[in-house]
């Protein structure tokens, strides 16, 4: 008897003590789990206000740029559509062409006529975010406040450092290469102050751009310049070979048998001019249905007889003008540009170059600067008096 009291004792026992470590184990279960939610809830409260505001303003971009994307693909459909060609092949250079023969412009300014071109071409691009989650920044010149045109310098300075070790004899641990030869860098030129905000996306101020080309054309005048083509190249931009486009066209002849060349819309300022180069002739200039005298300027008759003078083709040549819009000044420098234009036809390479060479194939951009506010003229001030 006794020892089935003992017995079920030990088997009370037994169970109690099951019992309480099932209770505690739930309540360390229980406890667990609270855990792992408020770490949770610490995880997302982890976003810093400033990720938090580029998170707000990246997605206000990306949805402006797919309404910019959408509409721009509507506007190619458009376009093709009106031209007859396929919407999926249609190409920018199409675009162009069809926007200047639908919606014809006699704006100067480039940027005032009506153009369509992708959106990441047209608004300017934002930064990607420069911190991570915690707010803690990626870049090591993050706190300068332009990192990315600070980093430009840094490594350029690191790679001088370089160079003038390796020149002086040092054991360099570097993948450079130990080439002794200079860098021909004839043909481009360093990118300028907008240019380089651009591709950094960064603001820079003059100075700052003046230590940059410092440490450039330090660079680049390194007798082992060769061995850091690739970072000199990436900030030069090539120069455009504009003999290219001054390619001579075959003239048309008219009813008389005679070679000619009409060059259409020859600018200069807001004058206009249609010019029309005969050849052979007897030297015949008539402008607006009447001679030279049309100028009463002798500077602006200069200028029609300069290119003639210059080829030698005074006598040889008929010139027939007819010129609109601008004063003097205006219409006889469109004018030349526009005989210009026309006699690159009717000479020999070697003169060709020459007329290139003197400038006489280059479309003259200049125009007048526009008066200012609060003054007399373009630069002109008014007279200050203190009393």
């Amino acid at each position: 008897m006794s020892s089935l009291r003992k017995l079920f004792g030990d088997y009370r026992s037994l169970v109690g003590a099951v019992g309480r470590m099932s209770n505690k184990n739930s309540v360390l279960w229980f406890c667990s789990s609270a855990k792992e939610e408020n770490q949770i809830e610490k995880k997302d409260k982890k976003l810093s206000k400033a990720m938090q505001a580029y998170l707000e303003r990246a997605t206000k971009y990306n949805e402006f740029m797919k309404k910019e994307r959408d509409a721009y693909e509507i506007g190619k459909r458009h376009l093709a559509n009106m031209m007859g060609c396929d919407a999926e092949t249609f190409s920018q250079e199409q675009i162009d062409e069809a926007i200047e023969y639908l919606f014809p412009s006699g704006l100067f300014e480039k940027k005032a006529r009506p153009f369509l071109k992708p959106p990441h071409l047209v608004f300017p691009a934002k930064k990607d975010a420069e911190f991570d989650e915690t707010g803690r920044p990626y870049h090591f010149l993050f706190y300068t406040g332009k990192p990315n045109f600070y980093s430009i310098l840094h490594e350029g300075y690191h790679l001088l450092k370089t160079l003038n070790d390796m020149d002086g004899g040092k054991k360099v641990g570097s993948k450079l290469t130990d080439v002794f030869e200079p860098l021909d860098i004839s043909g481009s030129k360093w990118l300028d102050l907008k240019e380089l905000e651009k591709q950094l996306v960064e603001p820079i101020n003059k100075y700052e751009y003046a230590n940059f080309i410092n440490i450039m054309e330090r660079l680049s005048s390194h007798k082992r310049a060769y061995a850091v083509k690739e970072f000199i190249m990436k900030n030069r931009r090539l120069l455009m070979d504009k003999q290219m486009s001054f390619e001579p066209t075959q003239p048309l002849i008219d009813t008389d048998g005679r070679k000619y060349v009409l060059t259409r819309d020859c600018p200069r300022k807001t004058a206009r001019a249609d010019v029309k180069v005969i050849s052979p002739g007897t030297g015949l200039i008539s402008i607006n249905g009447k001679n030279i005298e049309y100028f009463s300027s002798m500077h602006a008759r200069k200028q029609i007889l300069f290119p003639l003078d210059l080829t030698g083709l005074r006598d040889s040549v008929d010139i027939e003008a007819t010129v609109r819009g601008g004063g003097q000044t205006g219409q006889s420098g469109a004018i030349r540009w526009g005989i210009s234009w026309g006699l690159r036809c009717f000479v020999s390479p070697d003169m060709f170059e020459t007329m290139r060479l003197a400038g006489l194939l280059q479309r003259d951009y200049r125009r007048p600067e526009r008066k200012k506010p609060g003054q007399a003229g373009a630069r002109r001030k008014f007279t200050w008096k203190k009393r």
